[in-house]
């Protein structure tokens, strides 16, 4: 990959071996809007090698929903939208894209996606430093 944006990516302890370089094509960021951890690139990378090749990557949204008005909304992405921030992502030399859907934009910028696992369930987490409070059951915020 060439031309764009390139972020290194290190986890809280500073022990993170690998890299992930973030190529950004859009007029929309000069910089990554959103961080993704090892953990969370791990995970997406999984998901998608799930789709055999027919999804290019994953598409982030922010739904009007929940009890709190907003909700993060991740599937799979198939084709690459008019708006749509693209993120090119490089990680341990495969490359795919995390697509950010234009309205999601002034509700994620500064984001950090993660994905955790624990004996009761596995998901994707957002820390959101412009979110005002979440609900009760952590499903929906608002800013």
């Amino acid at each position: 990959m060439s031309n764009g944006t390139s972020v290194s990516y290190s986890n809280e302890n500073n022990s993170c071996s690998s890299q992930i370089r973030y190529y950004i094509n859009s007029k929309i960021a000069s910089k990554s809007p959103i961080v993704i951890t090892e953990n969370a690139i791990k995970k997406i990378r999984e998901l998608i090698k799930q789709k055999e090749g027919t999804a290019i990557g994953i598409r982030i949204m922010v739904k009007q929903k929940g009890c709190f008005g907003f909700k993060y909304n991740i599937e799979y992405a198939y084709d690459i939208k008019l708006l749509d921030v693209e993120i090119k992502a490089e990680y341990q030399n495969e490359n795919f894209t995390i697509l950010i859907d234009p309205k999601a934009m002034m509700f994620i910028n500064g984001t950090e996606m993660d994905h955790v696992e624990n004996k009761i369930s596995s998901g994707f987490i957002f820390k959101n430093p412009n979110e005002k409070g979440r609900c009760g059951c952590g499903e929906s915020f608002y800013v």
